[in-house]
């Protein structure tokens, strides 16, 4: 009954994320503005985003009582994720201070590792909750937050999925390539929850009723002319981060996990 629960759980949370960031294309009479000349431009997601963050938070919680629910050493689990997630953020207050170059930020290697030493459920409230603790810290709450939460908890759960060399440099690749791909991935994505409320020429710009082959080669074009170089850097940046950490922090990591006999989530 608990495993189903669980599932249950993170079905609803991919359910949500998929259709918060496709709905809008489903809308017939969907009028996209131009964010220099309307000022609402920018904000058009404000209406359903702060729905959306509560019923991640939802989510979230309800997902970690499960988890502790009769077994009290995943107990522990919630006390690392806490650790964890109050690491990140402050990675996520020092890049604010002192902002990198591009799109590169800190916050998404220990995501990707902690979802990849203990587990896809454990990856994916990583990622939601970092990005949530973050911007409260930051103050960096907007109409974007629900959905940096969602793909951010994608990247963890995708990390608890990678398998695990035995060769410890074939473990480094996997983790750079890992990190490169997301890196990119994460600005594609992202972009999806306010491109179709954004005018633009006709080679850009989402219109209702395009077909689907229409609609990727107009965001390709979108995508390649607003945010590919700034994810190049994100992507650089992950890897750098993890040649430099990444099979150190992993070890330090599983050696806590086996400490503490933590249940993989």
């Amino acid at each position: 009954m608990k495993r189903i629960a669980i599932i249950s759980i993170y079905v609803l949370s991919a359910l949500v994320g998929i259709a918060a960031f496709i709905y809008p294309f489903l809308l017939p009479g969907l009028q996209p503005a131009d964010p220099l000349s309307d000022p609402t431009a920018s904000s058009l997601r404000l209406t359903d985003a702060p729905l959306l963050t509560s019923l991640l938070v939802m989510i979230s919680m309800g997902a970690l009582l499960v988890e502790i629910h009769g077994q009290a050493v995943n107990a522990k689990v919630v006390a690392a994720l806490g650790v964890l997630v109050a690491v990140a953020s402050v990675l996520r207050f020092i890049e604010t201070a002192i902002p990198g170059p591009g799109g590169f930020s800190p916050i998404f290697v220990p995501i990707i590792l902690a979802g990849y030493v203990f587990g896809p459920r454990f990856g994916f409230l990583m990622g939601v909750l970092t990005l949530l603790a973050s911007a409260l810290l930051t103050a960096g709450i907007g109409p974007w937050l629900p959905y940096q939460m969602l793909v951010s908890g994608w990247v963890g759960m995708s990390a608890g999925w990678l398998p695990r060399p035995q060769r410890e440099r074939l473990e480094l690749f996997m983790l750079v390539g890992f990190a490169i791909l997301w890196g990119l991935s994460f600005g594609f994505v992202i972009n999806l929850y306010f491109w179709p409320f954004v005018a633009g020429d006709m080679a850009t710009a989402w219109e209702p009723g395009l077909s689907i082959m229409d609609g990727l080669k107009r965001y390709g074009a979108f995508y390649l002319a607003t945010s590919v170089l700034w994810d190049l850097v994100r992507a650089v940046g992950n890897a750098v981060l993890i040649v430099a950490v990444g099979i150190p922090t992993v070890r330090a990591l599983e050696r806590f996990r086996r400490r503490f006999e933590f249940e993989l989530v």
